[in-house]
């Protein structure tokens, strides 16, 4: 098993290419210095399809018995929304915890994906967020309610979307509203 010993970032990497070769589409490793005493930190970015996004995750227990997970960034990107799952692995160890980013696109008029509370139960709030906000539908989702906005939000509004989803038809600009009167 992998998580005996901790790998080098290349190794983790080439460890994802070899068991979903297709399936990651881009990958690149960062190295930082943080902090006064100007440690190393590392942050590896993943590109991965859809539908082997939900193995990609379970990959991350081959190297870290308790990968932590931080939260689901989301993007409007036009045609598609973008997730980006952040984790840290070998966390809770000072110069040894590495970033790993997962990114996923997801097009507009199929925004959906498995959800990952049955392998981190933590991960429920920031996929509500993504469904509310961006109009992902997380397939599974353990509590599928509202959290973020209220229940008298209009139903297919987005917050974060650009399009004509998204909140523009609803708000008010009080900056315009200002250009009229003068």
């Amino acid at each position: 098993m992998i998580r005996d010993k901790q790998l080098k970032p290349e190794e983790i990497v080439q460890s994802f290419k070899d068991a979903f070769t297709t399936n990651i589409e881009d990958s690149r490793i960062e190295r930082r210095v943080t902090g006064i005493k100007k440690a190393g930190f590392t942050i590896i970015w993943l590109r991965v399809k859809r539908e082997s996004f939900k193995d990609v995750v379970k990959h991350i227990f081959t190297f870290d018995e308790y990968p932590h997970f931080a939260v689901t960034s989301g993007y409007d990107m036009n045609e598609n929304i973008e997730l980006v799952y952040h984790f840290s692995i070998y966390h809770g160890s000072r110069g040894r915890e590495i970033s790993l980013n997962i990114t996923v696109t997801l097009p507009k008029n199929d925004p959906s994906i498995d959800t990952i509370t049955d392998l981190l139960p933590g991960a429920v709030i920031s996929e509500q967020e993504k469904q509310e906000m961006l109009g992902v539908i997380v397939k599974g989702i353990p509590k599928n309610q509202r959290v973020f906005i209220s229940d008298d939000f209009p139903e297919g509004v987005y917050p974060w979307r650009k399009d004509e989803t998204g909140p523009d038809k609803h708000v008010r600009n009080l900056h315009k509203e200002e250009d009229k009167k003068t």
